[in-house]
């Protein structure tokens, strides 16, 4: 009875089919990127699958599928998701003032944390001004992965003085991206959790990847799935509508979820009036029918690319020659990537 009145109210037909759009991260123009470093052994190509959807297969971490993979059959929920999507493509300011709003005092401190001229007194006072993302900062400055010393950080001044300011400057921005997508708990632990965690994954790999502008590969790699993040939201709006036990179960909405949600990224980019740089960047890798060539937008792939591997051979979905043959495509050696995989456990 729920499910008829849901199909006459936003005129659903069962079993709708929509082409599928290209993956992100592996297309088959992705699989030929050369490199003069001395890479693991590997088997035979003729043995590993011709296409290894890994983005694919990322989100079967965010969305357990409990029934059967429908492939290109959309359910409800996911065409209504996908219907949110599209019009959110066609108007991204209501999606940058209502869904993901970006904190208005984000671009003051950043341009003050970048100012070397800025008295460092009145800045710590103003970040002051605001307990929650001080005590945010101050996690992140103990976090395993950031920590430089086994002296705890309890303050503020101490962070600017053990970590610089270009360190205290990535930190108040993460603190502020993840406020601006805090997600209800119980929904939070189940699919934004890891969303969140892949997305400071890439920020961190790819001011570790970049040899021209690390603080900006930062951000940029932070902020790269802010699509992503907005699709979220829209579809924990859309669990409200959907059947009871309803989940995303299709390979075609994983495929959504990538392709769209980059477009989505460079459209809130531009909706936020950030740096003109940011969109073109997010735009190049929007474009998912090959590897970007935009430097900042290379480093970011290649940290994408890093971050799902990792989380995936972590949770046991990768198989060591699909794995082996993916680092490739990351372009390192199978001990460069084991060294970034033992770091981003600790994420």
């Amino acid at each position: 009875m729920v499910i008829k009145l849901l199909q006459k109210i936003f005129n659903i037909r069962d079993n709708a089919v929509v082409s599928q759009p290209k993956s992100f991260t592996l297309n088959p123009e992705l699989q030929q990127i050369s490199s003069t470093k001395p890479k693991a052994s590997l088997e035979p190509l003729s043995s590993v699958t011709d296409s290894v959807d890994v983005s694919a297969l990322f989100y079967s971490l965010l969305f357990p599928v409990r029934e059967k993979d429908q492939g290109g059959v959309a359910n409800n929920l996911e065409k209504n998701v996908i219907g949110d999507v599209e019009r959110a493509l066609s108007s991204p300011m209501a999606i940058a003032e209502n869904v993901l709003k970006l904190p208005t005092r984000m671009a003051e401190l950043d341009k003050k944390l970048g100012d070397e001229s800025a008295d460092i007194k009145v800045l710590l006072e103003l970040m002051q001004k605001d307990p929650v993302l001080s005590v945010e900062v101050l996690k992140l400055c103990n976090s395993p992965v950031f920590k430089r010393s086994e002296r705890e950080v309890t303050s503020l001044q101490q962070a600017f003085v053990q970590l610089g300011r270009d360190q205290l400057r990535r930190f108040v921005t993460t603190s502020l991206v993840r406020e601006m997508i805090e997600i209800k708990p119980i929904y939070y632990r189940r699919f934004g959790l890891q969303i969140w965690r892949h997305s400071m994954q890439v920020a961190f790999l790819s001011s570790e990847l970049s040899n021209e502008d690390p603080d900006t590969a930062f951000m940029l790699g932070l902020l790269h799935d802010v699509g992503k993040i907005a699709i979220f939201k829209m579809l924990l709006d859309g669990f409200n509508l959907a059947d009871p036990g309803e989940l995303p179960c299709s390979s075609l909405f994983r495929q959504v979820m990538t392709s769209k949600s980059l477009s989505l990224s460079a459209l809130l980019a531009r909706c936020w009036q950030l740096p003109a740089s940011f969109e073109t960047s997010l735009n190049a890798l929007a474009n998912t029918s090959a590897k970007p060539t935009e430097r900042l937008a290379v480093v970011v792939w290649q940290a994408n690319l890093i971050s799902e591997c990792s989380m995936l051979h972590q949770a046991g979905k990768l198989d060591e020659v699909c794995l082996n043959r993916l680092i490739i495509d990351a372009d390192l050696t199978r001990e460069e990537f084991d060294l970034f995989h033992e770091k981003l456990k600790t994420f």
